[in-house]
């Protein structure tokens, strides 16, 4: 396996506490998932919540349940939060979770669809972090010009599985951690803190760290609730059994009588 760079891409260090705190800014792409708000309360514990920023990224998607969270995410530890609109990007894609595609969302497994699609699946929105990333790098450039940034990215190895999302693999996370490193002057680095992960493991961090997950939406379809049957909800649920806690956002559905997934 190849070493990653620490200067242009690399885990954060021991989460510190009091003094012992990064004092740089931290910029942390959201998405209102498991995985970016898992990195937000690492954000948080490494650098105070003063210094944090949530960025959440409007693409065109389906729904925007998950930008809703991301919102409420950010309220819940008092930070800054910015939105941004990049739609136009990909209004010729047809990628099944944007708007305008004529493809449904599949309810099998990633690694169902990989071996029946290969490698390019239909939930891949293309380029979607390498989009994403540069957005956000530009944005920690003006705002943070003369100080060092670190860009959290929630992406982990069950992403990278079988090549299912290609900008989740490490290859592409060195390479752009050292292209947003020379194109800021060195002052914005890239961390994915999850990469070397599994989602099990992110949960497990996230419940050490008191991640709101209560508040999280990982769902691909739209809804009151979650679907319970795509890929995205299956991991989920995967991720919370094997740490062997009960979801506590399911628990917030049943509160309302939505009972859970549908």
């Amino acid at each position: 396996m190849r070493t990653m760079p620490k200067a242009a891409f690399s885990p954060p260090s021991t989460v510190g506490h009091g003094s012992d705190m990064m004092p740089n800014h931290a910029l942390v792409l959201s998405s209102g998932g498991i995985d970016s708000t898992t990195c937000l309360a690492l954000a948080v514990a490494e650098h105070g919540a003063a210094n944090v920023l949530s960025l959440s990224i409007y693409y065109g998607q389906k729904h925007r349940v998950e930008l809703q969270a991301a919102h409420a995410v950010a309220q819940f530890y008092c930070i800054r939060q910015i939105e941004f609109d990049l739609s136009p990007v990909l209004r010729f894609s047809n990628c099944a979770l944007l708007n305008g595609s004529s493809q449904s969302i599949s309810h099998d497994s990633y690694g169902e669809q990989v071996a029946e699609n290969g490698c390019r699946i239909a939930t891949y929105v293309p380029f979607r972090n390498g989009l994403m990333l540069s957005a956000a790098a530009s944005l920690a450039q003006s705002l943070y010009e003369q100080e060092p940034c670190t860009l959290y990215l929630g992406a982990h190895q069950d992403d990278a599985a079988g090549n299912a999302y290609a900008d989740c693999s490490l290859p592409f996370l060195e390479h752009i951690g050292q292209a947003i490193q020379i194109g800021t002057y060195g002052n914005v680095r890239l961390a994915a803190p999850f990469a070397h992960c599994n989602k099990a493991a992110v949960v497990a961090r996230g419940l050490e760290l008191g991640a709101p997950y209560h508040l999280t939406w990982s769902c691909y379809e739209g809804g009151e609730r979650p679907c319970g049957e795509c890929a995205t909800c299956r991991d989920r649920a995967a991720a919370f059994a094997a740490n062997g806690v009960a979801d506590p956002a399911l628990a917030r559905w049943t509160s309302k009588g939505l009972e859970g997934p549908r």
